[in-house]
């Protein structure tokens, strides 16, 4: 998809939030700079969304939520690139993804953390996939114990479907909708989560769902996927203004 794409706000920039990329270190060497950073995962999303959906999804919620933080009081966020890969071995048995493991992304949040808090006043992540919420927990707990003010939100919304269904199409066909295959939507397992965890535990979701799909992406709609990414940016938003963490670092 070409940069000129007028409503993706993964590839065009959303108001343009300072970034920490372009930034340069005699700039924020004298300032009270504050970090928020994507993370997101590369794996399977059925065979209709790209591999990087999650973290197409995080990038464009903390580019929205650095938006909303720079216009507000206090001090200056920066948007830092995203860490776009994952926790995703439920996902391994569909070719494409890339999974780094709890452990190892668990060590690279806490290094990261220790490094940029060095000299960033805050450090949030924004979370696009659900198998980075063990490590996220555990990286945030030990970099607050140390005393590092750091901490997370996930991307999330109200009656989100579980993998690749309405949600995830509804808001990709929003932020980049050249890059939803939309003839090759077929519906996925539809029974809840909650119903499908000691077969997902064992087998992944291709024990689950052939196509890799937990949910029904037939009923997107970029009018839905609207709606549900300002429901995260402003949920996101409104958690780290008022940077409550919890034990896990989790923003209430």
């Amino acid at each position: 998809m070409g940069a000129h794409q007028v409503n993706s706000a993964y590839h065009r920039r959303v108001a343009s939030p300072s970034e920490l990329g372009n930034s340069t270190s005699r700039r924020l060497q004298y300032t009270s700079s504050a970090l928020i950073v994507p993370i997101g995962s590369i794996e399977q999303h059925g065979p209709h969304l790209p591999l990087d959906t999650d973290a197409r999804i995080a990038t464009a919620v903390a580019a929205g939520v650095a938006e909303q933080l720079r216009v507000a009081p206090g001090g200056e966020w920066l948007l830092g690139p995203a860490l776009s890969y994952g926790a995703s071995g439920e996902h391994e048995g569909f070719a494409g993804t890339v999974s780094i493991g709890t452990s190892a992304l668990r060590l690279l949040l806490v290094e990261f953390g220790r490094s940029a808090a060095r000299w960033a006043s805050q450090l949030v992540f924004v979370n696009g996939h659900g198998g980075n919420t063990e490590a996220l927990s555990a990286a945030a707990a030990l970099l607050r114990y140390e005393g590092r003010d750091v901490a997370w939100c996930p991307c999330s919304a109200e009656n989100a479907d579980a993998h690749a269904g309405h949600t995830e199409t509804s808001i990709l066909l929003h932020l980049s909708p050249s890059d939803v295959r939309v003839d090759d939507l077929v519906p996925g397992n539809t029974a809840p989560l909650a119903e499908l965890m000691p077969a997902l535990r064992t087998g992944g979701v291709a024990a689950v769902s052939e196509v890799g799909v937990l949910g029904d992406p037939t009923t997107a709609t970029a009018a839905d996927g609207a709606r549900i990414f300002a429901e995260m940016v402003a949920g996101c938003a409104g958690r780290v203004a008022r940077w409550q963490p919890d034990r896990d670092g989790r923003l209430r």
